[in-house]
């Protein structure tokens, strides 16, 4: 017991010091969760945005495929990429595998459906009415579609926080895809699984904090947005 609590002050202190590798692990893992959220929004929104306002056979089928695919696990989303970006995968000339550009692709293609699908979910909350009177009182099908999303923007703010969330808790992809190389593709999933199975519990510690406080603004965010 005394070495549980001898390890907690030792990560307190880790964290009060600002110790340089757990700001370096917790700043690389902020960037490519950030960026992955970034680009998988830029893909996802106007695609979820597609898919709501368009009328096609199959849809319904998209998007029970679509939600399906939230809760893919992230091994398999890492095997995927590390399939297309080896050395005998069809991207294998960028050299993609264990960088943190290869994480961003991996972690990107993990939230996708996320934001896609909620997205989706967030445009189908606006009344239709809404569209109508757009449309009745002169605007073009596209400004309509503007007020639609304008009227949507804390559900899909709603839905670029929930990405985030699944990208920096992730480890499948990280690890797999990233090869947890110190100093260079280490994220906090990642170092708390290696560094424990070392026996190196205070750095493990010291990142879960962080990885709690993350959650926390987080999920404090996710309200706030739930509330507007």
């Amino acid at each position: 017991m005394n070495e549980i609590i001898n390890a907690c002050f030792e990560a307190i202190h880790l964290l009060i010091t600002l110790d340089p590798e757990v700001m370096e692990i917790t700043l690389r893992t902020l960037y490519i969760s950030l960026t992955s959220t970034v680009i998988a929004a830029l893909i996802a929104v106007p695609l979820g945005g597609y898919i709501h306002f368009r009328k096609f056979r199959g849809k319904r089928t998209l998007v029970n495929i679509i939600q399906t695919l939230y809760s893919m696990p992230t091994v398999l989303v890492g095997l995927l990429v590390f399939l297309i970006i080896s050395n005998q995968g069809p991207l294998g000339n960028l050299h993609l595998l264990f960088t943190p550009g290869g994480m961003i692709m991996g972690q990107t293609i993990l939230v996708l459906p996320i934001i896609t699908g909620f997205t989706i979910l967030a445009l189908s909350g606006v009344k239709d009415e809404i569209k109508d009177l757009s449309l009745a009182l002169g605007a073009s099908e596209f400004q309509a579609i503007e007020t639609i999303m304008h009227e949507a923007k804390y559900a899909l703010l709603g839905a670029l926080i929930l990405g985030f969330g699944r990208a920096i808790s992730e480890v499948g992809v990280a690890m797999m895809i990233g090869g947890n190389i110190r100093g260079y593709t280490r994220v906090i999933t990642t170092t708390m699984s290696l560094e424990t199975s070392k026996g190196n519990v205070e750095l493990s510690i010291a990142l879960g904090i962080i990885l709690l406080i993350l959650a926390l603004i987080i999920n404090l965010v996710l309200n706030y947005v739930q509330e507007k």
